[in-house]
C-alpha cells in the first residue's frame, strides 16, 4: 500500500488505480492537485535541490561525530574516534567510509533542540507541543515552503517524502504544509508507486485520449457546476495530473531497477532510500525528505531502524553504523561523481542526541537529550571540511553558542536563494509570518 498526499487524506491503491484509468466520476488525481492552482511563474526555479535526512529516534551525537575520548568512562562510551581526511576532525571509528570524505562535509556540533521526539522542529524550526503533537502553533515545513515559492508546474512535484515521518502510527504528521494549503503536502512516494501510478494495462492511448478530450468537455460545464469537487478534472490542474500519468520522469526516478547492480550495491539494501533521493534530485525535485531506518538484529532485540537507543546502545549502534556509514558515503560520491553536489544540500540529523552519561533502560543505553545534537551538512555550495561549533568536555552542552535547529533551516534555504528574513505568508488569520525565528544562515559554512 501507498499513498499520496497532496491532500488532507490518504488515496489507496485502489483510488491511485482509478485515476490510472483516468475514471470521470470520484476521487481522481486531479482532485489532488485542484488546491495547488496558482498564476504560472515565468521565471525557472532556481536549479538546487535539498535532500534532508531524519534520523528518527534521536542518533548518539557522542558516538558518532562528537567523541569525548577523554572524558571519563561512563561518559566516553566503548567507541574511538578515528582520524578523518580533513586534519583535526574526527569520527567514530566504525564510520571508516566518511572519514575518507571529510572534505566534502561539515559537522554541526552543539546542535540545541527542545528535545521532543518527531521531526517537527527539524521541519519547521518551530518546536512541537510534546512527542507526536504539534499543537496549535502551526509553521508549514520547510518543503511545504519551497513548493509555494517554486510551485513549478509540470510532471515533477517539487517536494517529495520518500518515507513516513511519524515515528508511531498515532502521532501527528510533521511534514505538513499548515497555512499554506493542501496542495503544498509532500508527495509521498511510499510503497510500490512504480505499478501503481502507471496507466492501467487495458487503457490503451487511444482511450486515454479518448477519455482526456471527454474531461476537456466537462471544462466547458458552468464553473457553478463544480462545486464540492463533483468535477474534478475540469481545471488546469487536470492537465497536471495527466501529466504525471503520461510522463516517464517521476516512475523512472522512482524505479531503482533502472539503477546497475553496482550502484545499488554501493548503497546497501538499508541505503535504498538515499539513492531514490538522489534520483528524484536528478529528475528535477527540489526537496527530498528521508527518514532514515538501519534495521539491525542483536542478541537481546530486534531494531526496525529507529535511533532511540534507550537500551544496547551500543550494541545496536555496532550494528547500525557501518550499515549507516556506507549508505551516506554512498550518496556523497554519488552525487559528487554526477557532478551534483554542488547543486544538491544534503542535511543528516535527529531531534536529539543521547545522553551523555551512559545508563538508561539498560545499562550501557543512553537516554534523550536535546542540549547537544548534531548536523551533518555537505553540498549546495557548503563549505566542506570543517567542524562548526563545539560542546563541552563531556559533551552535554555548546561550550560557547547554541546553534539552533532554525538556523540549520535557514543555512538550507540560503542555498536556494531563499531569505528567510524576508518572506512572509499569511497565517490561518491573516496575519504576516516569517519562516523562522532565527532567519540567520550559519556563516562558517559560507566563508
Amino acid at each position: 500500500m501507498f499513498d499520496v498526499t497532496f491532500g488532507p487524506g490518504r488515496v489507496s491503491r485502489r483510488d491511485c488505480l482509478r485515476v490510472s484509468g483516468l475514471a470521470v466520476g470520484g476521487l481522481t488525481l486531479a482532485d489532488l492537485f485542484r488546491a495547488s492552482a496558482r498564476a504560472s511563474n515565468p521565471t525557472a526555479p532556481p536549479p538546487k535541490s535539498v535532500i534532508m535526512v531524519y534520523l528518527p529516534g534521536g542518533p548518539s551525537h557522542i558516538d558518532m561525530y562528537d567523541l569525548k575520548p577523554d572524558a571519563p568512562a561512563e561518559y566516553r562510551g566503548e567507541f574511538k574516534p578515528v582520524r578523518t581526511n580533513v586534519p583535526g576532525v574526527d569520527i567514530c571509528e566504525l564510520m571508516p567510509r566518511q572519514a575518507k570524505l571529510a572534505h566534502l562535509f561539515s559537522i554541526v556540533r552543539g546542535l540545541e533542540t527542545y528535545g521532543n521526539h518527531d521531526p517537527t522542529e527539524l521541519l519547521t524550526g518551530l518546536r512541537g507541543e510534546s512527542s507526536g503533537r504539534i499543537g496549535s502553533a502551526r509553521r508549514p515545513a520547510f518543503g511545504s515552503v519551497v513548493s509555494k515559492l517554486r510551485d513549478a508546474a509540470g510532471p515533477v512535484p517539487t517536494y517529495v517524502s520518500t518515507s513516513s515521518h511519524k515515528l508511531l502510527t498515532s502521532y501527528d504528521d510533521p511534514e505538513e504544509p499548515a497555512y499554506l494549503g493542501p496542495a503544498h503536502r509532500p508527495f509521498s512516494a511510499i510503497g510500490d508507486v512504480v505499478k501503481d501510478c502507471a496507466l492501467l494495462p487495458e487503457i490503451s492511448p487511444q482511450k486515454f485520449d479518448d477519455r482526456r478530450k471527454l474531461l476537456a468537455a466537462f471544462d466547458r460545464l458552468p464553473r457553478a457546476l463544480e462545486y464540492a469537487g463533483a468535477f474534478a478534472g475540469s481545471d488546469a490542474n487536470a492537465a497536471r495530473a495527466l501529466e504525471m500519468l503520461t510522463s516517464t520522469k517521476v516512475r523512472d526516478a522512482l524505479d531503482l531497477e533502472r539503477e546497475s547492480p553496482r550502484v545499488r550495491d554501493h548503497y546497501g539494501p538499508a541505503g535504498l532510500d538515499l539513492l531514490r533521493a538522489r534520483r528524484l534530485v536528478e529528475a528535477g525535485v527540489s526537496v527530498v525528505t528521508v527518514a532514515a531506518k538501519f534495521p539491525v538484529r542483536i542478541a537481546e532485540a530486534f531494531d526496525p531502524g529507529g535511533w532511540d537507543t534507550h537500551a544496547h546502545n551500543f550494541k545496536f549502534l555496532r550494528a547500525k553504523l557501518p550499515i549507516y556509514d556506507q549508505a551516506v558515503a554512498a550518496l556523497l560520491t554519488d552525487l559528487d561523481d554526477r557532478k551534483m553536489l554542488e547543486r544538491t544540500a544534503v542535511v543528516i540529523w535527529g531531534e536529539f542526541g543521547r545522553q551523555p552519561k551512559v545508563g538508561d533502560v539498560t545499562p550501557d543505553g543512553r537516554g534523550h537529550w536535546g542540549q547537544a545534537g548534531f548536523a551533518l551538512l555537505a553540498g549546495g555550495g557548503m563549505r566542506g571540511g570543517q567542524v562548526v561549533g563545539e560542546s563541552d568536555s563531556r559533551g552535554e552542552k555548546a561550550r560557547h553558542r547554541p546553534i539552533h535547529a532554525s538556523q540549520v533551516l535557514a543555512t538550507l534555504y540560503a542555498t536556494l536563494g531563499i531569505d528567510p528574513g524576508k518572506v512572509t505568508f499569511p497565517d490561518f488569520a491573516g496575519r504576516p509570518q516569517y519562516l523562522l525565528d532565527k532567519p540567520e544562515p550559519i556563516r562558517e559554512l559560507f566563508g
